[in-house]
């Protein structure tokens, strides 16, 4: 019997990613018969250009990236769900190492090995130290591709309604609801959001709020003081940066550039 499996994508003011991402899929092997859901919030017409047909587009209202992939997942109609970063690129076979993954009756989901993009010492260094985290833990972040029953995603009530670590929050949650899987294949994703920001920067930030999640404070208070900074960035002259948003208007987010709501 085979697996049915709707690719979800949240994308928020990242048009260009969103197209690469989108011409990236077209090449997955068996892609053809497989459902593709973008939930965007954010710049229209170029997200309705980037998607050209190629995906269902739905528009949620939510700005956060846990309400567009629950918002996604509330419409998918396969058996497994395929969450994926605009700026990630699966490898080509995913879809067939996801369905035998699951395969396994006692398997409720999993995610892929992390990688980033860039040819980057530091970011090499963070991918080793991330890695060695996630193998202890099975906590995995959501640019490692995190896939899912959709029976189970249900279940559990989807992702929080958080601006931050809503997919570390998911990932404890599934490792709890069954077997939780590591695929050992790397899923590249962009490392734009480390390098705009400064890696080690970018990773000690995201340890000090693991630290405060593992303690049980809030972290919440953070992604407005974070986003803020990445908006200053963006209006800083001569500096290389992905975001196009120049503002922070009654709670909209910045795009999906330097920083998304959920740290890697």
């Amino acid at each position: 019997m085979t697996t049915r499996i709707t690719i979800v994508i949240p994308v928020r003011n990242d048009a260009t990613a969103l197209a690469r991402l989108l011409d990236h899929l077209a090449g997955l092997r068996d892609v053809a018969a497989r459902e593709i859901v973008v939930a965007a919030w954010g710049d229209p017409d170029g997200t309705e250009r980037a998607v050209a047909g190629r995906a269902r587009l739905i528009w949620p209202g939510g700005s956060t990236r846990a309400s567009l992939m629950n918002a996604g997942a509330a419409v998918a109609g396969g058996d497994v769900l395929f969450f994926l970063h605009a700026d990630s690129s699966p490898p080509p076979d995913a879809l067939r190492l996801i369905a035998e993954t699951l395969a396994d009756r006692r398997a409720v989901g999993g995610a892929f090995e992390h990688l980033f993009a860039e040819r980057s010492a530091s970011l090499r260094l963070i991918t080793y130290v991330n890695r060695v985290r996630y193998r202890i833990t099975r906590n995995y972040y959501g640019d490692q591709g995190i896939f899912v029953r959709t029976s189970v995603f249900r279940e559990l009530g989807g992702y929080p309604d958080l601006r931050l670590l809503e997919d570390l929050d998911f990932a404890q949650r599934l490792k709890r609801r069954g077997r939780s899987i590591l695929v050992r294949e790397p899923l590249p994703t962009s490392g734009r959001r480390f390098l705009s920001r400064g890696p080690w920067r970018t990773f000690f930030f995201i340890v000090w709020l693991l630290a405060l999640h593992t303690l049980g404070l809030d972290t919440e208070r953070y992604a407005e003081r974070w986003r803020a900074e990445v908006v200053n960035d963006c209006e800083t002259p001569g500096r290389r940066i992905y975001c196009r948003t120049s503002a922070l208007v009654s709670g909209a987010e910045a795009s999906d550039g330097p920083f998304e709501g959920v740290p890697r």
